[in-house]
């Protein structure tokens, strides 16, 4: 292996270990963002989303802009997708996500702190995934992209900008500022948030850790004769690929996203067991069980179809502004609401 594909094995396990702990220690995760903010009253965590995500644009923008990182190479920069199949995998995604109490990157995390409950979640996820991205659904995924994409000339904010005249730099300088000023003032307009040390913490973290995953596939992962994926956080597809890999190692590459799911589910042990958090749970009845795992079904097919998850798309592709994420985030956004709120609202079950 060589040694730049080694560099980002290694950076990917540093950068899972850190969102791990992090994740641990600050809960942060759209799912409780959005149950704090519609069901509970508590808006702090949904402002921590907020910040990450404007740290991750600024910081993934000053990369690209300064030449270091090619976000063009990113699947969510492509010319020719499907808003449709986008949309939809989102509102199937952010379902299951309620369905599940907490997405793939959440369950990793929570696994590492002994949640028996969420070892079943990331089983069905990575199952559900590879079927839909080699499996048994994959045709019909297929045949549902072919009949609705369309090829765009814009397909991001910058970009948009540039049918208007403006250079492309200054399109994407534009772009960038005037999203991110507009998540910070939201993030930072709530008193309880500016008085949440941690929870600020976790937001410019988790951010940062978007960029660096750019960086480290996009910069240090750029050899011209053993390329990586240029890629970030994101979860749906790796979790599908680490289990394929713990089965079936020979002959399989070790790559960023394997890495960093390993390093999630390390982090949050080692954080859980050094701050005395470990604490093994499990399902209160079948009835739970089975509601958890048809959302980790629904958050596997969801999250393909979306092209990410809830950290994929609603951070990772939003740090590329790309129109798509936008379109699966709405979905992501839609579906987790119609599971809080509505006549679709999943009603609560208790916990063991």
């Amino acid at each position: 292996m060589e040694s730049s594909a080694q560099l980002v094995i290694l950076a990917g396990l540093a950068i899972g270990l850190i969102y791990g702990a992090v994740g641990l220690l600050s809960g942060f995760c759209l799912m409780s963002s959005m149950r704090g903010w519609l069901a509970e009253g508590d808006r702090r965590l949904v402002r921590t989303y907020a910040l990450a995500i404007a740290v991750a644009i600024a910081a993934s923008q000053f990369l690209a802009g300064s030449g270091m990182v090619d976000l063009g190479r990113a699947i969510y920069l492509q010319q020719t997708f499907s808003v449709p199949v986008l949309f939809l995998g989102g509102l199937l995604f952010g379902y299951g996500m309620v369905l599940s109490n907490g997405c793939g990157s959440r369950a990793l995390v929570l696994l590492g702190r002994g949640n028996l409950r969420s070892f079943v979640v990331v089983i069905v996820l990575a199952i559900a995934a590879q079927m839909t991205l080699k499996g048994l659904i994959a045709p019909a995924r297929i045949a549902l992209v072919q009949a609705s994409q369309t090829t765009v000339s814009v397909n991001s904010l910058p970009s948009l900008l540039v049918v208007f005249g403006l250079a492309e730099s200054l399109s994407r300088a534009l772009a960038a500022a005037a999203t991110v000023v507009a998540l910070i003032l939201f993030a930072f307009a709530q008193p309880a948030f500016r008085r949440s040390p941690g929870q600020i913490a976790a937001g410019v973290i988790v951010g940062l850790l978007v960029a660096g995953g750019w960086y480290v596939t996009g910069y240090l992962g750029a050899d011209d004769f053993n390329p990586v994926p240029v890629t970030s956080l994101t979860f749906i597809a790796p979790i599908a690929d680490a289990l394929q890999y713990a089965m079936l190692s020979t002959g399989l590459t070790l790559n960023f996203g394997v890495a960093t799911v390993v390093g999630v589910f390390a982090g949050s042990l080692a954080t859980a067991l050094a701050t005395g958090r470990f604490k093994l749970e499990g399902y209160s009845s079948p009835r739970h069980m089975l509601r958890s795992g048809a959302g980790a079904a629904l958050m596997g097919v969801g999250g393909v179809m979306a092209f990410g998850c809830s950290i994929g798309q609603g951070l990772t592709g939003l740090s590329t502004l790309a129109l798509g994420s936008f379109v699966a985030l709405a979905g992501i956004l839609l579906g987790t609401t119609a599971g809080l709120r509505g006549s679709l609202r999943v009603q609560p079950l208790a916990v063991a």
